[in-house]
């Protein structure tokens, strides 16, 4: 951390409760897009809709309909949670010989896996794997959307046609993955200036300048005249596997038309008094699991004490993963690119979702025909033989998604976060504050975090008091470092709670974009 960023500087987000829905987002526009369809009587799933194409058009190096990621449904009528896995796969006609290993050490992105030629398996179209989420957000809708699907589009149309604005973020966002974004001419076309340079926002408080994604204004049109299938066969779909395999990469439209997200019955955690629902399968859901139930053993009553229980709990978990799952080896310093969103409407239905592309701008490879910026999902994989996660063809991906649906007493909430391997220390922390320790979602997202996901050493919030960090001192190597907006330390949650028919989200607080925006009711006319 940087000694010269202010030690005095401080920054809050404010929690309004409300009777109408909420939803919470990385991007305040995708807030609004979802608690517009609210109030108009849309239910959790149609505004989760609506948020989750927005938020990719608006944060698209974070997510998009070329991405992957997994969702938690809870229907208040039934107390039924259910999830949908709408993870990535591996083209079927990927060949392994096609990424061999360099001898030239680890991989430098998310993952330390050794390295591949070319970092094939990193960058580039032969990073590509079969996407998700349309069909997923497709199969919720069809299940209990109860606005038409072309509807829940035009918000994200919009936006598209407009062009998002490249403010001061957006800019430092560009400017982090200019160098990989020039050897794609179509991302380079997207995102940069003269192919070369980042689009700034210049150094006025009015930003002028705006990406072109008429294109993908264009692709979802398509989408949302044809319905989420339209994406996945079709001419879009033909189009895109076309452009990406004409830039090298194994993409069929036989893999687009075959996929299918999985839906099921969320796994049930208890956990004293609380119980949480959280993903099955190739997630961070199990280990979630296996945290709490190492908390469980625990008197968290006094902090220090607890934020060592937390740092032994994540430890613990993360070693059975990391044995049992495949995801090896420490994370690099790398950003994630992943977003979350969480809503809850008037009827008490919750949507905790998370959608990914995976590495920041995914592949970095921008489908000309479609517009749409493609995902890396290939680098889920270890590229060595032989181990849990092995790379292979028509294989699911490992996530490290972490949605989760918790009850305690009254008290119902959904929450989620970005950030890899960060995501599962977030959500356990904050899932404990708001049942062990009784916080307001206020005091639980500004309570400050530890992470252990990186090996080892224990990563503090600065800003804990002595007594824990000298408590946490004592059973790892500590260092500490401070929440900013670039880099996220500690991942970058969302969340919803609803309390005796009261409602209300909030966002990381360092998040310059993410925001909960409410539907209007009477109380607050």
């Amino acid at each position: 951390m940087s000694s010269a960023l202010s030690r005095t500087q401080s920054t809050r987000k404010h929690v309004v409760e409300t009777a109408g829905g909420v939803v919470a987002s990385q991007h305040r526009l995708a807030a609004e897009a979802g608690a517009e369809v609210l109030r108009v009587g849309g239910d959790a799933v149609d505004a989760a809709v609506a948020c989750s194409f927005v938020v990719g058009v608006l944060e698209p190096w974070m997510s998009g309909p070329a991405g992957g990621g997994a969702a938690l449904n809870w229907r208040a009528e039934t107390g039924e949670a259910t999830a949908i896995n709408f993870g990535m796969r591996s083209p079927k006609g990927l060949r392994t010989e096609d990424y061999p290993l360099s001898g030239e050490g680890k991989a430098g992105d998310l993952f330390p896996w050794e390295r591949v030629v070319e970092d094939r398996n990193v960058q580039g179209a032969s990073a590509i794997a079969v996407p998700g989420t349309v069909d997923g957000l497709g199969q919720a809708h069809a299940r209990w959307g109860v606005m038409p699907w072309s509807d829940l589009l035009q918000p994200a149309i919009g936006h598209a046609r407009d062009g998002m604005l490249v403010d001061w973020y957006a800019a430092l966002i560009i400017a982090s993955t200019a160098r990989e974004l020039a050897k794609d001419p179509d991302a380079a076309a997207l995102f940069l200036d003269d192919g070369i340079w980042p689009k700034g926002s210049g150094w006025t408080a009015i930003p002028e300048n705006r990406l072109d994604q008429s294109r993908m204004a264009d692709s979802l049109e398509a989408i949302a005249r044809g319905g989420p299938r339209a994406f996945h066969e079709g001419d879009l779909a033909e189009a895109m596997a076309k452009d990406v395999q004409d830039k090298g990469g194994s993409l069929t439209a036989g893999d687009l038309a075959g996929y299918r997200a999985w839906m099921g019955d969320a796994r049930k955690v208890t956990y004293r008094d609380a119980a949480f629902h959280v993903m099955p399968g190739l997630t961070a859901g199990p280990t979630f699991a296996h945290a709490m139930a190492e908390l469980e053993t625990r008197d968290l009553s006094a902090m220090p004490e607890a934020y060592a229980a937390y740092a032994d709990a994540l430890r613990t978990a993360y070693a059975a993963r990391l044995g049992t799952m495949g995801d090896t080896g420490e994370v690099a310093e790398a950003p994630g690119c992943t977003t979350h969103f969480s809503v809850v409407d008037r009827h008490g239905n919750m949507v905790a979702h998370t959608q990914t592309l995976l590495s920041i701008f995914g592949s970095r490879v921008v489908s000309p025909s479609t517009g749409f910026l493609m995902n890396n999902g290939i680098m889920w994989f270890d590229p060595e033989q032989g181990k849990p996660n092995s790379l292979g063809p028509d294989k699911a991906c490992l996530m490290n998604v972490c949605p989760v649906i918790g009850e305690a007493g009254e008290r119902r909430f959904a929450l989620g976060a970005s950030g890899g391997r960060k995501i599962l220390g977030a959500v356990t922390q904050l899932s404990s504050f708001l049942t062990d320790h009784g916080m307001s979602l206020e005091q639980a997202f500004h309570t400050p975090r530890i992470d252990v996901s990186g090996g080892d050493a224990v990563i503090a919030d600065e800003t804990l008091p002595q007594a824990t960090l000298d408590r946490l001192g004592r059973d790892a190597a500590l260092r500490t470092t401070r929440r900013t907006v670039l880099p996220y330390a500690f991942a970058c949650p969302a969340g919803v709670i609803r309390e005796a028919g009261r409602h209300a989200g909030c966002t990381e607080i360092m998040s310059p974009w993410g925001d909960a925006a409410l539907e209007e009711t009477e109380d607050q006319a």
